[in-house]
């Protein structure tokens, strides 16, 4: 059996008032996805096309676990987590082709 990593990811606007929080096996192709305005009703209608926060994980159900533990937190423990890792919260996937 192969194991493959997966991806918590934060997704967030440019005024980063609204926070969308996914899990992937592959971080790339959904974060161009959300881009494109494809795959997720939420994310198009508030224009959430900045990545700013992800984690790689070993598994899926341990990702999928961990999703479910960041949708739950505080709107400020999310941004405090952003922050520790990308301080000024901006699009880390902004030169991804």
């Amino acid at each position: 059996m192969k194991l493959t990593n997966a991806f918590i990811y934060i997704m967030s606007n440019k005024n980063l008032t609204t926070f969308y929080i996914g899990v992937t096996n592959n971080l790339e192709r959904r974060v161009q996805e959300h881009k494109r305005s494809e795959g997720s009703e939420f994310t198009s209608k508030y224009n959430l096309h900045n990545l700013v926060y992800y984690e790689v994980i070993s598994d899926i159900k341990t990702a999928i676990t961990r999703e479910k533990q960041l949708k739950r937190w505080h709107r400020e423990w999310k941004i405090n987590m952003i922050k520790e890792l990308n301080p000024s919260m901006e699009d880390l996937a902004k030169d991804w082709k």
